[in-house]
């Protein structure tokens, strides 16, 4: 039976178009993820303290965030498996998809909520720190008492990680950005507000090589790149500002992406370059990255996608 409506993802992006579409009696089929590109529930399974979610003036886990979502899209009717897609067939409609469990599925529209996965540092003393005092977002974690007045630094060089660093600003105490090269990939203006300002310090030609401390990170281990002569940071927090990978790959070039490969959308909208794909959260936004704009998108997702199966009398 062909699917009025498949959702890829459960990030914030992928539930809530859920909720909006189940309660538009769309009946929606999402496809939750389950190794590729991260686990289902998406980025805010790993993080941990949420104060910037609205509606929860005491905070939330990001796990919990996430399940209160997902049991929100069941009560409305959403079905939902556990599966990766591997490929999807958009050349025609309806539109077909197959797992990573050989399963087969046909929609008359899809939504992307597939979201990114930020690039870490390959080591093994960064995964024994990620989640406590190593974060890929300073906006989502950056105001949170642990870090507060504390020295934090910041490891990468262009605009994503200045814009980590001023905003820490706002909190600690010092900020270092710690850049591998001897010049900010950034662009000009970028860099002029990072070496302008008095809380900011640029480690240049600098690596990490390891992240150490007790029950919560409290130094880096870094390694010269010119010289290869070795140090020792003190901090209290690190923000990985690498970069991130839209979860795209089972696309194959369906839909049009920019340089980055995020998905390109219709200003103002999801829609996609084909008719029928809409696009919503971190998979189609590398400017804001936030759980708040991308639970919106979804939303907007779900209106849309709902008005385009209308306009086509679709009553699968």
């Amino acid at each position: 039976m062909t699917e009025r409506l498949i959702i890829i993802g459960s990030g914030p992006a992928g539930l809530t178009a859920a909720i909006y579409a189940a309660r538009a009696n769309l009946q929606p089929f999402l496809i939750e993820g389950f190794q590729e590109g991260g686990i289902p529930g998406g980025q805010l399974m790993i993080t941990t303290t949420i104060e910037n979610f609205p509606g929860f003036p005491h905070a939330i886990q990001g796990p919990r965030l996430m399940a209160n979502m997902r049991e929100q899209a069941i009560k409305f009717g959403t079905r939902m498996t556990a599966d990766d897609v591997t490929d999807a067939d958009l050349s025609r409609r309806p539109f077909k998809f197959t797992t990573v469990n050989g399963e087969n599925y046909t929609a008359s529209a899809l939504i992307v909520a597939s979201g990114a996965t930020a690039r870490r540092l390959p080591l093994d003393s960064e995964k024994k720190y990620w989640g406590r005092g190593i974060s890929a977002c300073a906006t989502c974690d950056g105001s949170l008492p642990v870090f507060r007045n504390k020295e934090l630094a910041v490891i990468g060089g262009g605009d994503t990680a200045i814009e980590e660093a001023l905003h820490l600003t706002q909190f600690a105490s010092k900020v270092f950005l710690i850049h591998r090269r001897s010049e900010l990939r950034a662009s000009k203006v970028m860099q002029n507000r990072a070496t302008s300002h008095p809380k900011i310090t640029i480690l240049w030609n600098k690596t990490v090589e390891e992240f150490s401390g007790e029950k919560t990170l409290n130094s880096l281990k870094l390694r010269d790149t010119v010289s290869g002569e070795r140090s020792e940071l003190a901090v209290a927090g690190a923000f990985e500002a690498i970069g991130h990978i839209p979860n795209t790959g089972f696309l194959k070039g369906h839909i049009t992406t920019n340089d980055l490969g995020y998905i390109v959308t219709l200003p103002g909208s999801t829609r996609t370059n084909v008719e029928g794909v809409f696009a919503a959260g971190d998979v189609q936004d590398h400017k804001y990255r936030q759980a708040v704009t991308a639970a919106a998108s979804g939303c907007m997702a779900a209106k849309e996608a709902e008005d385009w199966l209308r306009d086509q009398g679709c009553d699968c």
